[in-house]
């Protein structure tokens, strides 16, 4: 009898998905931390302040109710939905239906997963942006799906050349991720190339989805989407309170779109979790009915902060706009350096400051590197006090 193998392993599934190239990198800075190295993290988009007063103050009223701990609708509570519509009018002039044209989600990047494994088959093709979130092919791969991806450049303003792309044989195509303001590149799409975005994607029968969680970070006119006239045929749109409310750890993010798209996103979601955490979607209510001065203040912020990363970006002859919008400044190495890798690691292991590559997001951003804006100004000082030094 032939003696099976004492190993179990992991999925076919996974293929080539690595490891997210940040949870390698925190352990390894951890490590360096251990040895009393003090590294100045200023890689990644984790906001480092707190929400509004008042949503904390709701999350905490609401934990109180003992009638508030049960499972919850895979939809999300009425009063949510209800103030996602009511935000997305105010801010972005787009009139929804909480019924049926709104999904809360846990994040959303659960919901990159659940739109990919709600309307991929195997084999079907994903466009992908290269620079773009690694997420967007990791989970193509999960899903059974190819990703075909398109370039960014700086030449065309970080914005896909949807002509060269039509040029193409297309007809595999299901979905096509793009994400305005751009993250990493912090560049802006508007209205009119939204628009022939749209028309591209009914022209080629693709599924457009925008994730759009930086709408808010330094960007004086939010944009969606869905403000183009017939969108909603070929266009979903997800959003974020990670970011313009502070609330990454939280998990409270929406996909917006028709019924029918919805649905099929339902389907999957409801198999995964079983609702979020009331008290939770309660606060997220209040985090949604703050005005303008809240993001006002909270630019207000950033914009400080900005000014001192382009003083970083100064000081190593890195080249930059200063108009990008969202939580991070993206920058052109100087040509000394092979690639923004080197960069990267001389900083690290010279200095004691992490600085992210481009090249994490597509071979696109090979020569250039990313420093977050979530760290207080004190930080920033002393990264630049490390660096010239």
């Amino acid at each position: 009898m032939k003696i099976k193998e004492n190993i179990i392993r992991p999925s076919k599934r996974l293929g080539e998905v690595k490891e997210y190239y940040f949870s390698v990198k925190l352990r390894e800075i951890a490590e360096m931390n251990k040895a009393g190295k003090n590294v100045l993290n200023l890689g990644i988009g984790s906001p480092d302040l707190p929400p509004h007063p008042s949503v904390i103050n709701a999350l905490q009223q609401f934990s109180v109710s003992e009638k508030n701990h049960a499972y919850q609708s895979y939809k999300g509570i009425p009063e949510l939905r209800f103030a996602f519509t009511k935000w997305y009018q105010k801010f972005f002039h787009v009139n929804l239906n909480p019924d049926y044209e709104i999904l809360p989600l846990i994040g959303s990047k659960e919901g990159i997963m659940h739109i990919s494994m709600g309307f991929l088959n195997t084999g079907d093709e994903v466009l992908v942006p290269n620079p773009g979130y690694p997420a967007y092919a990791a989970v193509t791969k999960l899903a059974g799906g190819i990703s075909r991806y398109f370039d960014l450049k700086l030449s065309n303003n970080w914005l896909p050349d949807l002509e060269k792309l039509e040029k193409q044989d297309l007809s595999n195509v299901k979905i096509m991720w793009v994400n305005y303001p751009n993250m990493p590149t912090g560049s802006t799409a508007d209205l009119s190339f939204f628009k022939k975005l749209i028309e591209f994607g009914k022209r080629n029968r693709i599924l457009i989805i925008n994730d759009n969680p930086y709408a808010f970070i330094l960007n004086n006119r939010p944009t969606s989407i869905l403000e183009i006239e017939g969108a909603m045929e070929t266009a979903m749109e997800l959003n974020s309170l990670s970011k313009a409310q502070n609330m990454a750890g939280w998990r409270v993010g929406v996909l917006s779109g028709k019924k029918e798209f919805i649905d099929t996103v339902l389907r999957f979601k409801s198999n995964m979790d079983s609702g979020m955490f009331k008290p939770v979607q309660l606060a997220a209510v209040q985090a949604l009915n703050l005005e303008q001065d809240w993001y006002d203040d909270l630019n207000n912020i950033y914009k400080k902060r900005q000014a001192l990363v382009f003083k970083i970006m100064d000081i190593l002859n890195a080249e930059y706009d200063k108009n990008q919008k969202g939580m991070f400044v993206w920058a052109e190495i100087p040509e000394q350096y092979k690639d923004a890798f080197e960069l990267s690691d001389h900083i690290l292991y010279h200095k004691n400051v992490f600085i992210t590559p481009g090249g994490i997001f597509g071979n696109n951003g090979n020569n250039y590197i990313r420093i977050s804006l979530c760290s207080p100004l004190e930080i920033f000082e002393e990264a630049i006090n490390r660096i010239k030094n």
